[in-house]
């Protein structure tokens, strides 16, 4: 590729401490308060600190936040799409004031950096997300993850970085803006254009970066986003197979440590404040990532100041399709009279997976189709999580164990039983029943079921587990990894309370059982459960076939 264009040199913010503050930083931090942070708090600290999100010296005050959310832009009237805040639970915030320094520790409990509170407030979450979401709706991704996992204080202030969280994977593709900039340097690239991306790419998206490339005159990085969990590893071996497509010395694979917000435009802009200050010229804006655009009313004005204030240009590709007859990608602007284009969406080729059929040659390189397919095997041999939900006395745990002995009997997998009543004795015996508890167990059990299934095992969970959002948050654990498949056992409480074989009931109703569900504290119902049992005047074997009646359709067991 040409070098004709310097890549972006803007200032970056470096936010560590030299050595000799940061060893006097560290041996105060013994006696300050600490928070650690969840593992969205760590990757937006780690790009703060490495200067990925210049010119932001720390997390966001409220003046910045309300122009942000407001107008898209900081209180001085700069560019910027999102809010940057740092979340944290009221129990955090007692004792801290304007000028209290607080340690921030990664998930292993080392100190990252100090932040020194300028302001604590509470925001109100709904028009947050309604400001960045454009509709008060919870079945959007980003809205939901805002809503239902966000702590209720925010605090903003400067920080001092003293160690950059550790990462035991692909410590080669990881790279700061300073590092890339310098390889950039070393390499004499100029045009530099920026791939994003959270999937793995297939032939259609090779075939778009290239073209990009060579419409631009530059040189590739590609840049996809790996932040949470560990479904992304899989992931990354995919793009180091793509890799070897591309022309030698031309691509340069490295890793974004930061999570997706489903953010629409404000999303793409802010990624591209970041490839900006990684050093790139270009980044390629393409259709797969309007799927869950906005429809904020600031969006157009938005796009304007983007042309007006970044330094790096964003360039729209869409998808190239594919023409049998001619046997090549061919973009859609493109198409001749009599052209049959031939896709295959993300959707259909999971699809395929699940059912274990073939894969078009056509579609994708066949080292991505064997390493996601490695990772991803077919829905009867994937890890699952049956998670049984009802009241006290409902029959989750009858039904449960009757699930559980038939999946024995057809065997070929691991399964575990992780009754409600089991688990509070051998995993959460210390806890009580107030809410705070009922959801800490509820969170064990989740995790207990994630790891099961990321093995390839079978969870068969049975808790009263009352509260939606707990629920979810489950299913999000354990979807990262396999299926979740919620069971609502759907047993009035008067059945419930007539059959009070353990006289819970009773104690509640003479108020000596407090926050007992159903009587002085509630029980939200699944509104679309995979499955919803209704147990009057039914079998518990015609009730567990009902499971199997759903699992064999949905294609989870032999």
């Amino acid at each position: 590729m040409a070098q004709n264009m310097p890549a972006y040199k803007g200032e970056l913010i470096n936010l560590y401490a030299d050595s000799a503050k940061s060893n006097r930083l560290k041996a105060s931090a013994q006696s300050l308060p600490s928070w650690d942070l969840s593992l969205r708090q760590q990757s937006v600290i780690e790009l703060l600190m490495s200067g990925a999100l210049s010119p932001l010296r720390g997390f966001m005050g409220q003046a910045d936040y309300q122009a942000v959310l407001d107008k898209g832009q900081l209180a001085d009237s700069s560019l910027w799409p999102l809010p940057i805040t740092l979340d944290v639970s009221e129990k955090c915030a007692e004792g801290l004031s304007a000028g209290s320094q607080l340690v921030l520790r990664d998930l292993e409990g080392v100190v990252i950096a100090i932040l020194t509170v300028d302001e604590i407030w509470r925001p109100e979450l709904g028009v947050e997300a309604r400001a960045i979401y454009g509709a008060d709706s919870s079945s959007h991704p980003g809205m939901a993850a805002l809503l239902d996992y966000s702590h209720p204080v925010y605090l903003s202030g400067a920080i001092q970085g003293l160690e950059t969280p550790a990462h035991h994977s692909f410590k080669r593709l990881r790279y700061s803006p300073r590092e890339l900039r310098q390889q950039f340097s070393k390499l004499t690239w100029g045009n530099v254009i920026a791939m994003h991306s959270t999937r793995p790419i297939h032939r259609a998206e090779y075939k778009m970066v290239m073209q990009a490339a060579l419409d631009n005159d530059a040189n590739v990085m590609l840049h996809p986003l790996v932040a949470e969990g560990e479904q992304y590893h899989s992931r990354v071996r995919c793009y180091q197979e793509v890799l070897k497509y591309f022309p030698e010395q031309t691509t340069l694979l490295a890793l974004l440590p930061l999570a997706e917000r489903h953010a629409g435009l404000r999303e793409q802009i802010l990624h591209a404040i970041i490839r900006q200050n990684y050093g790139c010229t270009h980044m390629i804006v393409w259709d797969q990532y309007a799927t869950f655009d906005t429809q904020s009313t600031i969006d157009a004005a938005l796009a304007e100041a983007v042309v007006a204030e970044l330094d790096i240009k964003l360039v729209r590709y869409e998808l190239p399709v594919y023409v049998e007859a001619r046997g090549e990608y061919v973009s859609p602007a493109k198409l001749q009279a009599g052209d049959v284009a031939v896709t295959l969406d993300s959707d259909e080729f999971y699809r395929r997976l699940d059912r274990d059929l073939e894969v078009p040659e056509w579609f994708s390189f066949p080292e991505v189709v064997d390493e996601v397919r490695s990772s991803y095997p077919p829905l009867a041999r994937r890890g699952l999580t049956l998670f049984f939900t009802g009241l006290s006395g409902s029959g989750k745990s009858t039904i449960a164990n009757a699930v559980l002995a038939k999946l024995l009997e057809i065997g070929g997998r691991h399964v575990t039983l992780l009754d409600g009543d089991v688990v509070r004795t051998h995993l959460s015996s210390e806890l009580g029943f107030s809410k705070e508890h009922r959801n800490i167990n509820i969170r064990r059990i989740g995790y207990v079921a994630s790891e099961i299934t990321k093995n390839g095992g079978i969870a068969i969970c049975a808790p009263i587990a009352p509260y939606k959002s707990l629920r979810r948050e489950v299913c999000d654990m354990v979807s990262e990894y396999g299926t979740f498949v919620e069971i609502h056992v759907a047993t009035s409480l008067e059945v419930c309370e007539a059959r009070d074989r353990k006289g819970l009931y009773a104690l509640a109703r003479a108020g000596k059982i407090k926050e007992f569900t159903g009587i002085s504290d509630p029980y939200e119902e699944p509104e679309s459960p995979e499955i919803r049992i209704d147990t009057n005047g039914i079998s518990i074997e015609e009730a567990a076939q009902q499971v199997f009646h759903y699992l064999r359709k949905e294609r989870l067991t032999a």
